[in-house]
């Protein structure tokens, strides 16, 4: 994706410690299936959608795209993150022109509480700032969610500003990569 960077998408894939951020597979449509199903994942992001809905309509190789990374643990999906632009009509920006790349991750229940998002994201970000140096990244979350205002606390965003949006008081936030000179 030439918006993520001057390579060819994918990149190779990311290890952490624990885990692999690499391109979706064939092998990981019933995660995604699970991921989209599920009430608690569906809690702050619109709800979950009919799994009957998303047996049919997931391609055999789900979020096969630019800027969708899969989480991988043990040889198995347990989330997804993704390095989107932030579409210009939402509210929130730091840039006038808007055009800013928005931070975005969903995990399995089962792998939350254990620091999986944490390692992921800290991961993707590493690799978004060798990719574009110097650029921002923006997160929006709803303030309700508290393991996520948690997590961008964590991860270094800083807040820019709160609206209402969805119904819902929303936290924007910007992660700008430390860059230095030495």
């Amino acid at each position: 994706m030439t918006e993520l960077g001057p390579g060819a998408w994918p990149p190779a894939p990311v290890q952490t410690e624990r885990l692999a951020l690499r391109e979706s597979e064939a092998r990981d449509r019933a995660a995604f299936v699970e991921l989209f199903a599920s009430p608690e994942v569906g809690t702050y992001v619109g709800g979950a959608r009919p799994r009957d809905e998303l047996e049919r309509a997931m391609p055999e190789v789900p979020g096969r795209r630019p800027g969708l990374f899969v989480v991988e643990l043990d040889g198995a999906m347990i989330g997804m993150i993704t390095l989107d632009r932030r579409a210009a009509e939402r509210p929130g920006r730091v840039r006038p022109d808007a055009g800013e790349t928005e931070l975005g991750y969903m995990f399995l229940p089962a792998a939350w509480g254990r620091g999986y998002a944490a390692e992921a994201c800290a991961a993707a970000l590493g690799w978004f700032a060798g990719a574009l140096p110097g650029e921002p990244v923006v997160l929006c979350t709803q303030t309700a969610n508290d393991r996520a205002m948690r997590l961008a606390a964590k991860l270094g965003f800083t807040e820019v500003e709160r609206f209402e949006e969805y119904g819902a008081e929303q936290w924007f936030g910007v992660w700008a990569p430390v860059t230095s000179d030495v």
